[in-house]
This record gives C-alpha cells, structure tokens and sequence, in this order.
C-alpha cells in the first residue's frame, strides 16, 4: 500500500531509518489516511532513545518536552514533529500521565499499549502497515474497539472511556460491545481525571457532526451523573405541552444538532432548557409550563461551564444566549430590537437567532421560524444603518452636556439615557444640537442641583 507522506515527514523518517533505527507515522495520521481524510498532524514513532534522537538531528532546534516519556520535537521549517521512542505505560495516577513509562524495542509492543485499535496502527515504506490488532478491520467495519483487554485499557486511562464516545461521535462509528460494557462498568471512575482533559474530549464531542450520538452515549454509559450533572433531571422529563413532541433531554439534543459549529452557540444549545425541570409547573388545564426557566437555566450554565473550566468569555456569553433565548416570543418594536441588541452585544446576537431558530424547529413537526428570520433581518438592517443602541453612539457625550453647564455626577448618565431611548425610538434625532434641546427641556438647568 502506497500512502502519501509530507516530504517533511519523509525526512524525519530516513534521517532516523539512514542512521540505523526503526521509524513509523503512527496512530492517528495513519486512522484519517485509511478514511480518506486529511490528517492535522503527524506523530513519528522510533526505536532510537531521546538522546540519540537529539544526536541524529543534532543540526536541528530539538524540544525536550518530556525526556522521561521519550518525546523530542524536531523544528522543521514546515513544521515541528513530535517523535517519541517505543515505549509501554504505567497507570495515570494523576490523571495526566503515566506513572512510569518502559522504553521497548518493537514497534508491535508499542502499538500493544495504545487505547484503540484504530489507532494502532503504524506504517513505513520498507514494512508497510502494521497491524497486530486488526485496527484496519475496525475501520472496515466502522468499529471502536479497545486493544486487548477493554477494562485493563480503561483502568489505564479513564479518560479513554470519554475518547471512546469522542471516537464513536467524531468518526460515526460504533461501539464495540465489550468495549461499551467496560466503559459503562468505570464510568464513575471518569470523576478521577482531571477537569482540564474531561473539557477537552467534551469539546470534541461537542464540535462533531452529530452531537447528540455523542450525548446520547454519555447517558447510555452513565456519565451524564459524572460530567453533567445538571442533565439528569432533564433526562426523560415530559414536557405536557402541546408545542413540544419530545422530553425534555431529547429536544436539547434536537437542538445542539441544529446549531451551527460554534462552541460558543453548541454550549448555549446544550444549556437552554437544562433550567425547565426545577422551573416546571401544570395550570388548571394539565398544559405544562415552565416559567423563568431561562434564567434559571443561564444561571445554571454559568456555574456548570466555570467547574467544567470553560474560558470566562465563553462562559459569559453562553449566560447572555441561555438567558435571551427566549425573546423570539416577543413582538418588538424597533426600540425594542436595539434594547435587545444592547443586552445580548452585536458579537451574540446572531447567535442567538441560530439558537432560536435551531429551539424552534425541534419544538414540534409543525413550529415555523419566519418570524424569527423576519427579526434577524431586521436586527442587519438597524446594525447595517448604524443606528444607536448604545451611549457610546450618541452624538454627544458627558463632556458636551458639562459645557452646557451640567454638573459633574449621576445626571449625565441619566441624561445620556433618556437620550439614547429618545434616540433609539427617532434615529433622526441623532444629532448633537437636538440632544442638547432634547437634556435642556427634560432637565433644565435651573433643577440642576445636588442631591
């Protein structure tokens, strides 16, 4: 089998073969190559230590960014490398790396101590591919299966559990059987890895595809109670409510699938209606509802993204959009519109009309987004005009109503508002002279005083 290298690779690999050492593109690369996809990087892996790798590209910048695991990155124009020496592994006792690492001199026993047989398979030009655990096969047969013993490969890494689903969501493939039970069966042992590698694989799972295979499989497993534990009371929760045909865990799922790839967006999807449960109540008619449940749900969000360790811009705008995702029931004015553009900030607002319509569209068979549409088309014509929604877009500032002969202290910011309203309800009135007739007649400077 010919596989196509990077010619940058190709040296890294005769360089090590020219001076008498083994030396393969491994795990992942190889995985997207046989899928016909377009691998993001290369790893290298080699029978030659990490000190005879630095000798071998003793003309090269070398990285030592974990000589105890074996790993050396090679600076190359085209790119940096990682090359790591045959090894096997300890436990990850810490929840990031192993607790010892054992330097090997086969290929095979390398490949022996990776998680999944997709991804141990190795290749070079002299031997080809190889293969000892069938991952060409599981690829074939759309299949993540562990490498040897399914509970031994987890009771190494936890994190392999999430990797598992990750795979499976990424890839669309399935689960092997003794694979999943293994999981199911550790699945409370996942609260042991750290936050910062839980978040990763989240993230993946999050940006592929198909969410909702991914979520649907954490639940299956178990980890819902590990990872999300805000989810569970959502989980199978009836919504009595004649707009909604599903429960309300798989409407959210319907709903992270409509939105687009955006994390910012999949999170505020994920999050929307995690509030309903705690919020829910029945009228005299048996019709559910489920009052405030968007800001109890933002709060939610909010405290579930900080100890998931989300970036706190993220977690800030994933609180505007759980928040505001329920203003496409309401009929507004223009005035209105740029008070929601005020709230929400000009970066979210289109965001949140994809979670609104993505909201919409999986309430019922029947639910029509145009009137959503119809407000988004409005929102680019009041942004593409220019008109105010902030202070800061006022003709005037703080320092114009002073040399009028305002004092100094809270009356500016209470004019400036009431300027921009007058403003937001006649863009035409923005104009520094009319502002100024607008503050004066208002507030006339005679009742200009101290408090």
């Amino acid at each position: 089998m010919d596989i196509k290298i990077p010619n940058h690779i190709e040296y890294i690999l005769n360089k090590l073969e020219k001076n008498g050492f083994e030396a393969y593109i491994v795990g992942g690369c190889i995985r997207d190559i046989l899928l016909n996809k377009s691998p993001l990087d290369f790893d290298v892996t080699t029978n030659a230590l990490p000190e005879e790798i630095e000798e071998v590209f003793i003309d090269k910048k070398t990285i030592d960014i974990g000589r105890a695991f074996g790993t050396i990155i090679v600076h190359l124009d085209e790119d940096d490398v990682e090359i790591t020496t045959f090894r096997r592994e300890g436990d990850y006792i810490d929840g990031r790396r192993p607790e010892w690492v054992e330097f090997v001199f086969s290929i095979e026993d390398d490949l022996s101590r990776r998680d999944f047989t997709i991804n141990a398979i190795a290749y070079n030009r002299k031997r080809g591919l190889v293969d000892p655990f069938n991952g060409v096969k599981d690829l074939q047969r759309r299949t993540i299966r562990c490498v040897g013993e399914p509970e031994r490969r987890f009771q190494e890494d936890y994190l392999r559990i999430l990797r598992a689903i990750r795979f499976a969501c990424v890839l669309d493939f399935e689960i092997d059987e003794d694979t999943f039970l293994a999981g199911k069966k550790y699945s409370e042992c996942v609260s042991q890895v750290s936050i910062e590698r839980i978040n990763k694989e989240l993230v993946k799972i999050l940006l592929c595809d198909t969410p909702s295979k991914g979520l649907k499989l954490l639940e299956e497993m178990g980890l819902i109670p590990i990872i999300l534990p805000e989810f569970v009371p959502a989980i199978g929760f009836d919504q009595h409510n004649p707009h909604h045909d599903k429960d309300v865990f798989n409407h959210i799922l319907c709903v992270v699938d409509s939105t687009p790839v955006n994390l910012k967006v999949r999170l505020a999807a994920l999050f929307h209606d995690v509030g309903k449960p705690s919020c829910f109540s029945v009228d005299e008619k048996g019709i559910g509802h489920f009052y405030d449940h968007n800001k109890v749900g933002a709060k939610i969000s909010k405290s579930a993204l900080d100890r998931l360790k989300f970036p706190k811009d993220i977690i800030k705008d994933v609180f505007i959009l759980v928040r505001e995702h329920m203003t496409h029931h309401s009929n507004f004015s223009d005035k209105g519109l740029k008070r929601l553009i005020r709230r929400v900030g000009e970066e979210n607002i289109h965001d949140l009309f994809s979670l609104q319509k993505a909201d919409r569209s999986c309430s019922n068979k029947d639910a029509s987004i145009d009137n959503i549409i119809e407000t988004e088309i409005r929102v680019k014509e009041i942004l593409d005009k220019n008109e105010a929604y902030e202070i800061e877009q006022l003709n005037i500032d703080g320092n114009d109503l002073i040399e009028v002969g305002y004092q100094e202290g809270k009356i500016i910011g209470e004019i400036l508002e009431y300027l921009l309203t007058r403003v937001m309800e006649k863009p035409s009135l923005n104009n520094k002279e009319k502002l100024i007739n607008l503050a004066l007649k208002k507030f006339p400077l005679n009742c200009n005083k101290d408090d």
